[in-house]
């Protein structure tokens, strides 16, 4: 994997290590309030190496991507600014991504975004200028070679590290290797997927993946999460669009009086985050508890992997080594 080091801590830095990093998904307010963002860092500072500040996430209005990563850099949480091309056309995103840089935002992540039809402003005008892959190749030139998109040079290029989004599920199952293939081509150096509850087919495809020799450059995070109730179970069934969600999964959760399904949820995401671990060419977890942040440390002290699991293991190894990271 290719990454380059960006320092001992972080993302980058945790991937360029060799560590199983950790990221979360923090979504920014609904208001103006400037507090929200550091009342999710206390909850996730020292448990994570990263969070997404996701960008106006299922098409619901929220505080800007670009405004909530600065709050969090200032409350001491790195932050994954998500750009989305449902909203912005091309001068647009270029232009948020210069801010990013300039504010000292250490990665972006580029993703199509959901169609407005889906938020809270259906009747809004989708842009879509660029799609995903092309959004990434644009970075990617902007920060390499120091050009916008229409050619024209930059004095002071960004520093940050490109993010990209894939969902391995998505029919046709063939495809999807090599669909992050072409995002990885375009520039991509991490990618986050849909949360993954079918383990075969995410060894499946993340076996495709090394045989393009994709784990080699592009550093691949499996997105987990706790499903918290029934009712969320059906949502994520019926919902949300590349979710599978196995028979046993849903059994183990049914089976189980209303009052444990959250448990049962947390030992299941706990479990997953486990076999993780084990398949070749994972780089770590992307951690979506939505409605229980506040167990995210649990969930992460239980499957043994985060900063928090590596400082403890390095503190309690003879040699302060970390044979013990996953």
């Amino acid at each position: 994997m290719s990454l380059p080091d960006g320092g001992a801590a972080g993302l980058r830095g945790t991937l360029a290590a060799g560590h199983f990093a950790v990221t979360a998904e923090v979504e920014p307010p609904r208001d103006c309030d400037p507090e929200a963002i550091g009342r999710s860092a206390a909850l996730l500072r020292d448990w994570v190496d990263a969070v997404n500040i996701t960008d106006n996430q299922g098409s619901r209005v929220r505080m800007s991507s670009l405004a909530a990563s600065l709050l969090a850099l200032r409350a001491g949480l790195e932050p994954v600014m998500q750009l989305s091309c449902r909203d912005r056309n091309r001068l647009a995103l270029q232009s948020d991504l210069l801010g990013a840089g300039a504010l000292g935002v250490p990665n972006v992540l580029m993703l199509t975004g959901d169609h407005p039809r889906f938020g809270d402003h259906p009747e809004g005008k989708p842009v879509f200028d660029l799609d995903g892959v092309q959004l990434v190749w644009a970075a990617r030139t902007l920060r390499d070679d120091g050009a916008l998109m229409s050619g024209g040079k930059i004095a002071t290029p960004p520093a940050w590290s490109i993010g990209t989004v894939e969902n391995p599920f998505a029919p046709p199952a063939g495809f999807r290797a090599r669909r992050l293939a072409k995002k990885v081509a375009a520039g991509a150096d991490f990618a986050q997927t849909q949360f993954v509850f079918d383990i075969e087919a995410f060894e499946r495809w993340m076996a495709g993946l090394r045989e393009l020799g994709v784990t080699e450059h592009c550093a691949v995070i499996a997105g987990v999460g706790p499903i918290r109730s029934l009712r969320a179970l059906e949502f994520m069934r019926s919902g949300v669009p590349g979710v599978v969600i196995p028979g046993h999964v849903e059994r183990r959760l049914r089976a189980v009086p209303a009052d444990r399904v959250a448990d049962t949820g947390i030992d299941l995401c706990v479990e997953t985050i486990q076999r993780l671990t084990a398949i070749p060419g994972v780089a770590g977890v992307h951690v979506m508890a939505f409605g229980q942040e506040r167990r995210v440390p649990e969930i992460l002290q239980r499957a043994g992997v985060g900063p928090a699991t590596r400082t403890k293991a390095a503190s309690t190894t003879p040699e302060g080594g970390n044979h013990h990271d996953r």
